[in-house]
C-alpha cells in the first residue's frame, strides 16, 4: 500500500496563494541584476565596439557615450519589466533624439545589434561553467533582446518617415506660398523650375486656400519660371478651371515670351486664362475684379 504524503492546512494555503512565477522570471531578474552591477565595463565596451564599426559618425565620442549610457539604461530597464508600452516609448525616445544627428537606419540598428552582443557575451563569461544555467539563462534573454531589436528598427523607420514627410510639405509650402494681400484676393508666386509633380501639389494648395479663405480672385505670377514644359502647361489650364469652379477667376502674370510661345504652340485652350504683363498690373487687374477703386498716389490731382 502507497503512503499517502500529508500537506498541512498552513502550506495548502499557502501554496494556494502564491502566484505561478513566469518562466524564465527568476533567471530573467538574475541577469538584469548582472547587467546593472557590471554597467560601467559593458558600457565602455558598447562604446568602443560603435567607434570600431564606424557607426554614430555625426556624433563625438562624448555624445556617443552619453548616449550609450541613457540607451542602456532603457534598455535593461525593458528588459526587466518588459513592458510593451516602455519598451515603444523607449524606441520613440532613441529615434527623436539620434535622427536630427544625421543618424542613418542601419546605424541605428547596428547600435542595438552591438549592444545584444555586448551582453550576450558578457553572459557567456559569467555562466560559462555551468553549461546548463547558460542555456537558460540565453532563453531568457534572447527573445526578449529581439524584440526590442525588432521594435527599435520599426521605430526609428517610422519616425524617420514622419520627420521626412513634415520636411517634405514644410518645402512645399516655401517653395509655393499663397499669400493673401486683402479679403477675397490671394496671390501665388512661383519661381524655380516646375515639374509635373510640384505644379499638381501647387493646384492643391492653391485649392485649399481658395476654399479656406474664400477666394474670389487669384494671381499667379510666373516671372520666376524659367521654362514650362507640355505637363505643366495642362496643369496651369486646369488649375484655372478647378478655380473657376471653386468660384476663383485667375489671373497670370509674368508669362515669358518662351512661355507665351509654349502655351500657344501646345494649341490649349486659353480662353479662360486671363493673362497681364507683371505682378503690380496682377494685382490691380485684381482689385477692379473685387470692385475696389485703383488709384495712383504719384500722379497728379
Amino acid at each position: 500500500m502507497t503512503d499517502i504524503p500529508v500537506i498541512s492546512t498552513t502550506e495548502l494555503l499557502d501554496e494556494l496563494e502564491e502566484p505561478p512565477a513566469r518562466p524564465g522570471e527568476g533567471l530573467l531578474s538574475e541577469l538584469v541584476a548582472h547587467l546593472r552591477q557590471n554597467r560601467s565595463v559593458l558600457r565602455e565596451r558598447w562604446a568602443q565596439r560603435i567607434t570600431a564599426a564606424k557607426l554614430l559618425t555625426a556624433m563625438t565620442s562624448e555624445e556617443i557615450f552619453s548616449e550609450a549610457t541613457s540607451v542602456y539604461e532603457n534598455y535593461v530597464e525593458v528588459l526587466e519589466t518588459g513592458s510593451v508600452e516602455a519598451l515603444q516609448n523607449y524606441a520613440r525616445n532613441l529615434s527623436e533624439r539620434i535622427i536630427p544627428r544625421g543618424v542613418e537606419t542601419d546605424e541605428v540598428l547596428g547600435i542595438v545589434l552591438l549592444l545584444r552582443d555586448v551582453l550576450a557575451r558578457s553572459l557567456f563569461e559569467k555562466y560559462q561553467s555551468d553549461f546548463d544555467l547558460l542555456n537558460r539563462i540565453l532563453d531568457a534573454y534572447e527573445p526578449a533582446a529581439n524584440r526590442i531589436a525588432n521594435t527599435v528598427g520599426v521605430s526609428f523607420v517610422e519616425e524617420r518617415e514622419r520627420i521626412i514627410r513634415q520636411q517634405q510639405e514644410a518645402i512645399r509650402e516655401l517653395s509655393t506660398p499663397v499669400l493673401q494681400v486683402r479679403e477675397q484676393l490671394l496671390i501665388l508666386p512661383i519661381i524655380g523650375v516646375l515639374d509635373g509633380q510640384r505644379a499638381s501639389q501647387l493646384t492643391e494648395q492653391l485649392l485649399r486656400a481658395i476654399r479656406s479663405n474664400r477666394a474670389k480672385v487669384v494671381v499667379i505670377d510666373i516671372t520666376g519660371v524659367p521654362a514650362i514644359d507640355v505637363v505643366v502647361a495642362n496643369h496651369l489650364v486646369k488649375t484655372v478651371d478647378a478655380s473657376g469652379l471653386m468660384g476663383a477667376s485667375v489671373i497670370i502674370t509674368g508669362l515669358s515670351s518662351e512661355i507665351a510661345l509654349t502655351l500657344v504652340t501646345l494649341g490649349l485652350d486659353l480662353s479662360k486664362m486671363n493673362a497681364v504683363g507683371d505682378l503690380q498690373g496682377g494685382i490691380e487687374e485684381a482689385e477692379r475684379l473685387l470692385g475696389y477703386e485703383v488709384t495712383r498716389t504719384n500722379e497728379p490731382a
